[in-house]
């Protein structure tokens, strides 16, 4: 297995777990693309095309995720750098090479509501 290959099933995984729409994606990269640069909910709304609620909901989840890290009052919002920066790197590059596959991906992926209910009746071998 070679090291590109290697790099597409990890970007893959890491977008089937951690991304819940393309919007989130965009935001992701967005911000990385941008580092350090603070965004507001109302900035990323703008760039995204998406209303100051969609956006502030994007950024939060991202947050959650520990991807991002918000500051102050206003909310701003940054990329979080440390251990995933290398990965986050191949995701930027791999999205800009095949958009149309990653996006497809994305879009094939269930509502992220059903993955959480899903993902409550998981078991691993740790329980077993």
């Amino acid at each position: 297995m070679n090291e590109e290959t290697l790099h597409t099933k990890e970007v893959d995984a890491f977008i089937l777990d951690q991304i819940d729409t393309v919007p989130h994606l965009e935001a992701l990269l967005l911000l990385w693309n941008n580092r350090p640069k603070q965004w507001t909910v109302e900035e990323m709304a703008n760039a995204l095309y998406v209303s100051s609620g969609v956006a502030r909901n994007i950024l939060q989840g991202l947050t959650r995720r520990g991807l991002l890290a918000r500051h102050g009052v206003p909310e701003l919002y940054r990329y979080e750098s440390g251990k995933r920066d290398g990965l986050v790197q191949a995701i930027d590059a791999a999205y800009r090479r095949n958009l149309i596959r990653i996006s497809r991906m994305i879009h094939s992926k269930a509502a992220p509501g059903i993955r959480e209910f899903a993902q409550a009746f998981r078991f691993t071998k740790d329980r077993e």
